[in-house]
């Protein structure tokens, strides 16, 4: 049986409130699970008591092969349980693949009334050169 800590939301509507549960990967988000083993309110300030965790039944479920979600395992990250590794995504800053073909078409339209203006700035000049 593949296990994961994850978070069930509690709560009402747009007043969240998560447990922190080992559960089955099969089971539903809000389902059926093994063991609560902390709690998390994101309403709460970020100063305050915002998550609470079980440090000694997490590990032992981490032992036992129970695998955090990413949520998850920045909580356990900042209580220093399991070491969240850094991650990098440079691309996700770029446009979009229609958004960067509209800037090169922009991009080359602007080349193309350049290069006209230079042509129609040279050709008065060649015809008074003559």
């Amino acid at each position: 049986m593949a296990l994961k800590i994850r978070l069930a939301r509690g709560g009402s509507k747009k007043r969240p409130y998560y447990h922190i549960v080992i559960a089955d990967v099969r089971s539903p988000r809000d389902g059926r699970f093994i063991e609560r083993v902390g709690k998390w309110n994101p309403m709460l300030p970020k100063d305050g008591a915002r998550v609470e965790l079980n440090e000694e039944r997490i590990k032992h479920w981490m032992e036992q092969g129970a695998l955090p979600t990413d949520r998850v395992l920045r909580f356990l990250d900042e209580a220093g349980i399991a070491k969240r590794p850094a991650r990098s995504n440079p691309n996700k800053a770029l446009p979009g693949k229609k958004a960067q073909e509209r800037t090169a078409e922009q991009a080359a339209k602007e080349e193309a009334a350049a290069a006209e203006a230079a042509e129609a700035a040279a050709a008065p000049a060649e015809a008074a050169a003559e």
